[in-house]
């Protein structure tokens, strides 16, 4: 199908694309630890530090509870906006019909408005399988929370740092496949910018990767982290 696209269209794409896998790299791997995603890293971990402490962890399995509620919300929505394009790809002549009146919009023969559509479908499954597992993960953080030993005992001292790690390891990997759920919501709306015309596209590709590298290394909220 990719294959009959006019070239403009497959440029803007793989634009996304490459401008998509290009940020997950530096965002996630090279600039990982001078972000909002290394800054609360290391609050996680203390976070897991004092939950040993306390006699009474309701207070932390709750708090990882309302948390995980986040990505439970978003899986859902994911599957919403799921059902609303497979919708649209049973009544595509009369979208088609809608985008053309869309000034300075390029107009899509059948091929290239089901490609594009499948873009957007690949994306948001991409994101629901991402919201699911942090769901999972944050599970498996309140069964590490409930499995500590109390305070005060010769388990905490011999096994205490293990626990912290290894809580803070689950705690990390569940917010970065949230991150990543939220991230594919960016560019899906991005990928939108290319029903109406690749250039747009290509733009609206520009414009998120430069959001959110600001909101991930130059925000507000890092430098409050910070502190």
């Amino acid at each position: 199908m990719m294959a009959g696209l006019p070239l403009a269209d497959l440029g803007a794409f793989a634009t996304l694309a490459v401008a998509w896998i290009g940020y997950t790299l530096l965002a996630d791997h090279r600039f990982s630890g001078h972000g909002l995603m290394g800054v609360t890293a290391r609050h996680r971990r203390r976070w897991m530090e004092q939950m040993l402490l306390r006699d009474n962890r309701v207070y932390d399995s709750t708090l990882a509870s309302h948390i995980a509620r986040s990505p439970n919300f978003f899986a859902q929505t994911s599957l919403i906006i799921l059902g609303g394009l497979l919708a649209v790809v049973g009544s595509g002549d009369q979208v088609l019909g809608l985008v053309a009146e869309v000034p300075f919009a390029r107009r899509n023969d059948s091929l290239t408005w089901n490609a594009k559509l499948g873009v957007e479908i690949l994306v948001f499954i991409y994101a629901f399988f991402k919201f699911t597992w942090s769901m999972r993960q944050f599970n498996y953080l309140m069964i590490l929370m409930g499995a500590a030993p109390p305070p005060g005992s010769e388990a905490i001292h011999a096994a205490g740092p293990t626990i912290v790690a290894r809580a803070a390891r689950i705690s990390d990997i569940a917010t970065r496949h949230f991150n990543s759920g939220i991230r594919a919501y960016y560019f899906g709306l991005a990928a939108l910018a290319g029903f109406v015309h690749p250039w747009l596209l290509v733009g609206a590709t520009v414009l998120v990767i430069a959001v959110l590298w600001r909101r991930e290394f130059y925000s507000a909220t890092l430098a409050a982290l910070k502190e």
